[in-house]
């Protein structure tokens, strides 16, 4: 078994709705994002997936996140803006990009882990 990982970094403010603590008031993290891509198989050029593909995918996610108030945009206007729920919208994101535009050869998605600080992070598999 193959497993490759990209990581990726962005800035967004959030709130936690219903949270008891400073949690609840709007405050931001430098987030960072790691998704581990598997596989058995390697393409022709000795390949998982390209890193450049994977990084486009990621990077279109992040967009949409990045320098934002997270809250604000859909799903996160009503599901709360966890490190959990992050990590499993990453992960849902992502496995649309896969479809969209597969890799010559199958993978899955391993896990995806989002930290919100060096010390404290989130992981989703599926």
């Amino acid at each position: 078994m193959f497993e490759i990982s990209v990581e990726r970094s962005f800035a967004a403010g959030h709130a936690l709705r219903g949270y008891k603590g400073k949690c609840e008031n709007v405050h931001g993290h430098n987030y960072k994002v790691r998704v581990t891509l598997t596989g058995a198989d390697l393409d022709s050029t000795g390949l998982l997936c390209d890193f450049v593909e994977v990084k486009r995918m990621v990077d279109a996610i992040i967009e949409r996140l990045d320098h934002r108030f997270i809250n604000e945009i859909p799903p996160f206007d009503e599901l709360n803006p966890s490190a959990e729920n992050l990590a499993r919208y990453f992960h849902q994101q992502l496995a649309l990009g896969l479809r969209e535009k597969p890799p010559a050869v199958p993978v899955r998605i391993g896990e995806v882990q989002v930290w919100e600080t060096d010390s404290t992070r989130a992981t989703y598999r599926e």
